[in-house]
């Protein structure tokens, strides 16, 4: 009986420290996609834009709300992952979490906005990365307004999955760089389809990473799936 309480709270003690280590592996993944952004940020502050990139210092203004939202929605949304903070301070939770949600909702809508009608450089141009952005964009947006539509309901477990999901798209491109430098060493510059297949490639790994956790979430009476307390998510 001493070992099986011993085990519990040695698994208890485990699973507080996986879920209070996620924000920071989550912020991790961040850091090169913020650091990519708030270069193009000083870029365009000091009209030192790249030629390639003169789409962005036409037309400013989508470019730089979405580096915004992208490093809130990464930044806050890394934190609402934590569950002991959401006991421990509900009320900064949901102040946060709205927040989160608004950035969100910009990412996908601006997003969205810079696929259809930014002019796209002929070297970055590709018929399957087109159709991912626009399916990407609208998914996350989608799963973001079933994510509102779910916690006015006080439907927590489906809010929680639906947010996640989101999340995992938005963080797409930290996936993105995991992919592309080992695979640059290897191969070099990526270009063409491969490239649009790897950066494809992040968005459905991070989508079915989230599902398979989602999956283990006990439900009332012991069995899995989308239940009510969630090992991670």
């Amino acid at each position: 009986m001493g070992q099986q309480q011993h085990h519990n709270r040695l698994h208890g003690l485990q699973r507080r420290l996986r879920q209070h280590q996620l924000p920071y592996w989550l912020l991790a993944l961040s850091v090169v996609p913020l650091v990519a952004g708030a270069v193009r940020l000083l870029q365009l502050a000091n009209g030192s834009v790249a030629p390639g990139d003169a789409r962005f210092s036409s037309a400013p203004v989508p470019v730089v709300l979405h580096i915004v939202c992208v490093g809130l929605y990464c930044v806050l949304g890394a934190f609402q992952f934590d569950t002991g903070l959401r006991s421990r301070r509900p009320a900064w939770h949901r102040r946060a979490g709205w927040l989160t949600l608004l950035s969100g909702l910009m990412t996908a809508l601006t997003g969205l906005w810079m696929t259809l009608f930014y002019p796209i450089p002929p070297v970055l141009q590709g018929s399957l990365l087109l159709v991912v952005r626009v399916v990407v964009g609208t998914a996350m947006l989608a799963f973001l307004l079933q994510g509102i539509a779910a916690i006015l309901a006080r439907d927590i477990p489906r809010h929680r999955a639906m947010m996640a999901r989101a999340y995992a798209l938005g963080q797409g491109a930290g996936t993105q760089v995991i992919l592309f430098v080992p695979v640059a060493i290897v191969f070099g510059e990526i270009t063409g389809l491969p490239r649009d297949v790897l950066m494809s490639a992040a968005w459905v790994l991070n989508l079915a990473l989230v599902e398979a956790l989602l999956a283990q979430r006990p439900q009332p009476g012991g069995s899995r799936g989308l239940g009510s307390r969630p090992h991670l998510l």
